[in-house]
């Protein structure tokens, strides 16, 4: 499947809000509905407005706010996560379930022809009472269910027609992408309906896993800003765009505010009381920096030598370290220029080897370089603009 195809469904209000360090005001979630809807997402995943009153009056809040999106709450199997849930005015139930025998143990106790009738009794129950509404049955723990549990599953209840969507979820976050790849391709093949991809990334394989489900033919993905939420969150809404954009950067541009994002993403940051990862996608502070010699020389000629992603696009900058023992005298000619000057290749390389030398007792600041390139320059007789 076209990767373009592709339905993100943010669940920074939902899976975002159980990050250990995440204690999201109703003000701050309303804030960040409105900014994932401002960016381009058009589906947002709140908590069970029956987990507490203030997550049912959150849930009331944003689905009345009048914005772009769908809103689902994410609920159990239960008739009374049902009818509090339609009761708040979301537009879309996401219903989950365990799957795998031993979640299934530890939490419902049901075997698998019981899981098939308690979802298609709540499915028949949702239809009668909202017939309209957005239907979706995930599986909790699918990596870890044998594949014929899985299709005892999905196969009855996809006959059933009652269900929009079927979830796939890695949810301890141990699926590998050629694991994903087979369990997704097989139940989107043998069902024929939708499927949805939820991965953890507890062995650092979310974004990878979340790109392999889509490829394999899953037409939507959850995500969260950061990748915040359990233990190590799941696929982060930036590395997926960064996976999107890589696969088509005009269909990336035209359907999110991709300049937007970092914002986004430094909001939630301050939110949840954490910092940026250095090496976060698309976001970090390092994600568009060169140090290197032949990186650098390669990068000024043509940045797409080195850089998958456009920082323009983003409304970043990309940033070139000169001022170490790794820096290139192409780094040094263009910082010299930028100052005005036009030094010979001999002076070039002899202020290179004095920053490299200089280098190897630590980084050096731009400013220290600078007065290098300024003294070389001087010595040579050399004024700016000449």
């Amino acid at each position: 499947m076209a990767l373009q195809d592709v339905t993100i469904i943010d669940t920074t209000l939902r899976e975002g809000e159980q990050f250990a360090r995440a204690d999201f005001s109703s003000d701050a979630k309303l804030e960040l509905a409105h900014a994932l809807s401002e960016f381009g997402v058009t589906f947002l995943e709140v908590t069970s407005p029956a987990a507490s009153p203030r997550s049912r009056q959150d849930a009331a809040r944003i689905a009345s706010a009048n914005l772009p999106v769908t809103v689902a709450a994410h609920i159990r199997c239960h008739r009374d996560d049902v009818d509090i849930a339609l009761d708040s005015g979301v537009g879309a139930l996401n219903m989950v379930m365990a799957i795998s025998p031993i979640l299934r143990r530890a939490s419902h106790g049901q075997a698998i022809p019981e899981v098939v009738r308690t979802a298609s009794e709540i499915g028949e129950y949702v239809r009668k009472r909202a017939p309209g509404i957005t239907l979706r049955f995930s599986s909790e723990d699918a990596f870890r269910c044998p594949l014929n549990d899985l299709l005892n599953v999905y196969l009855p209840l996809s006959e059933l027609k009652l269900f929009d969507r079927l979830g796939i979820a890695d949810t301890t976050g141990a699926a590998t992408p050629d694991r994903v790849s087979e369990v997704v391709g097989l139940v989107a093949r043998l069902t024929g309906t939708p499927v949805e991809f939820h991965g953890h990334n507890d062995i650092g394989c979310a974004i990878a896993n979340a790109h392999a489900a889509a490829v394999a033919g899953a037409r939507f993905i959850n995500t969260t800003v950061l990748g915040i939420g359990e233990r190590n969150g799941i696929t982060s809404l930036e590395g997926l765009i960064a996976v999107l954009y890589a696969a088509d950067h005009d269909a990336t541009r035209s359907c999110f505010d991709l300049p937007a994002l970092p914002a986004l993403c430094h909001r939630v940051a301050a939110l949840a009381g954490v910092d940026v990862p250095f090496n976060d996608v698309l976001v970090g502070e390092t994600a568009f920096s060169h140090k290197a010699g032949l990186h650098t020389k390669a990068v000024y000629n043509d940045p797409r030598a080195y850089e998958a992603l456009n920082p323009a696009d983003f409304g970043l900058d990309r940033q070139i370290s000169i001022g170490h023992r790794l820096t290139g005298w192409n780094a040094i000619r263009v910082r010299s220029e930028a100052l005005g000057y036009s030094l010979p290749l001999a002076v070039l390389k002899a202020v290179t080897r004095q920053v490299k030398e200089a280098g190897d007792g630590g980084d050096l600041s731009i400013e220290r370089v600078d007065a290098l390139i300024a003294s070389a320059a001087r010595e040579s007789g050399l004024a700016a603009g000449n």
